[in-house]
């Protein structure tokens, strides 16, 4: 258009007389035209037009993410707290780390056992502290598959037994056992489990089937202990072959033989239960006899053992807990008391008659519930060991009170026991006659290697906490 405006109105010799009403119309031409490059000039094309202008954008946009990120920066730096003053250093430093914090306790006492192939630690012949009668493999005991389990907690992890972690720990310490042929039986487990590591050396023995131990592993300063008392109070214990068939138990009186020696002890491990089903008279100080347990040839009235077991674990702990419970450790951390919950048996028949415990497996988790005295013997322990623990977190005590529930886990190892194997080639000679013969079984304590390590498993990851 502005073209055929200008032919048609050519200027001669360079001179161009526009009447009025033309000048105006030009004029609104060249108007749209400058509008129309300034469109072009300051409003951005597509991408694939104009790269440079959408590069400009980016970069602005960029500049404002980084502008915003500065200043959250800086308001986080109004809320944080001042830095600690150079005094207040070391109490800052004394500070968990948030990747320090521990986790919740896990719940050992609910589980299942599951196939683990691991090898144990040690064998029938590797460690020379087990028990004669609790060394299946040395027997002759012909399967091994009791040897390839482990204890699975639900909702959390039991880590495998640490040699190297125990021992770092019992350094420059004294770990005692204290109680009936299963607290034995627990110690010399955990013997043959550090000495896989560090060699233990037998410093002291006394009494009847050295009832009384001290082991030291010299390496560490590390003292391990094992001090009998089936009841953990007083007793007298029975004596058939002096026509002695009960126990009398003294419910009022501490078993000095042990407690005179805790002084010394950085932590101890307590475990009965079995003697308190055997025949028993229970005394109480002035009161005289205050109950009795399958005693009709006394011609007194059967009041069980439930009461007096109660009394003995309660008093026990209170005992210790008044003696004991006001010093520190050798390293200055509060002491560990630490009680096993009972150990359920697993004769089939009577226990004196043949009753044997034949299976070769774990029973599957719910497959065998808890008999109603195994029930009982466990809930009187945490009760006893709960009510230490709060009257010690209440005052000035040195003690820390821990129970090691292992009542579950037992209950479903009929497979642990020695059996027959308590004793060397038990169907050699025809006495027996083969399996079916009538072989003494023991079906309490438990076969090393065997679910017992498990028990100090446990006990590592109690005293670490």
């Amino acid at each position: 258009m502005v073209t055929n405006f200008l032919q048609k109105y050519h200027l001669q010799n360079h001179q161009l007389a526009l009447p009025k009403k033309q000048f105006v119309t030009y004029a609104l031409y060249a108007l749209i035209a400058v509008a129309f490059l300034h469109y072009l000039l300051f409003y951005p094309a597509p991408a694939s037009e104009k790269p440079v202008v959408v590069a400009q954008v980016q970069e602005e946009e960029a500049a404002a993410v980084v502008s915003a990120r500065v200043d959250v920066d800086a308001h986080q730096q109004l809320l944080a707290p001042p830095p600690p003053r150079q005094g207040d250093e070391v109490l800052r430093n004394q500070q968990p780390k948030a990747e320090e914090v521990a986790p919740p306790p896990c719940d050992y006492s609910d589980g299942e056992w599951v196939p683990d192939a691991r090898p144990p630690l040690y064998n029938g012949t590797s460690c020379g502290t087990i028990k004669d009668g609790q060394n299946c493999m040395a027997h002759g005991r012909p399967d091994t598959g009791y040897l390839y389990w482990r204890w699975r907690p639900r909702g959390c992890e039991l880590p495998a037994f640490s040699p190297d972690a125990f021992l770092r720990w019992l350094r420059n310490r004294h770990l005692a056992f204290v109680g009936d042929s299963l607290a034995r039986n627990q110690a010399e487990s955990l013997l043959c489990l550090l000495s896989s590591r560090s060699p233990a050396e037998l410093a002291y023995r006394d009494g009847e089937e050295s009832r009384f131990r001290r082991f030291v592993f010299r390496e560490h300063n590390a003292t391990v202990s094992v001090l009998w008392s089936p009841f953990l109070v007083k007793a007298a214990e029975k004596d058939e072959r002096a026509g002695v068939r009960h126990n009398n138990v003294f419910l009022d009186a501490a078993d000095e033989r042990w407690m005179s020696q805790l002084g010394a002890v950085d932590a101890a491990v307590l475990s009965v239960g079995h003697w308190f089903l055997l025949p028993g008279v229970y005394h109480d100080g002035g009161r005289g006899v205050v109950g009795c347990h399958d005693c009709a040839d006394l011609n007194r009235t059967e009041t069980g053992f439930f009461g007096a077991f109660r009394e003995a674990v309660h008093r026990t702990l209170a005992e210790v807990a008044k003696r004991h419970g006001a010093g520190d450790g050798a390293d200055g951390r509060r002491r560990v008391v630490a009680v096993t919950t009972f150990s359920p048996a697993h004769f089939e028949g009577d226990w004196d008659k043949a009753g044997a415990c034949p299976k070769k497996r774990p029973y599957r988790s719910r497959e065998r519930e808890l008999g109603y005295t195994e029930a009982e013997m466990r809930r009187t322990v945490v009760e006893a060991v709960r009510a230490a623990a709060d009257a010690a977190g209440a005052g000035e005590s040195g003690l820390r009170f821990a129970a090691l529930d292992v009542t579950a886990l037992a209950n479903l190892r009929p497979d642990g026991h020695p059996g027959p194997y308590m004793r060397s080639d038990p169907f050699a000679g025809g006495g027996g006659g083969g399996a079916g013969g009538r072989v003494q079984n023991d079906c309490v304590h438990w076969c090393m290697p065997g679910p017992v390590d498990t028990f100090n498993e446990i006990l590592l990851q109690y005293i670490l906490r």
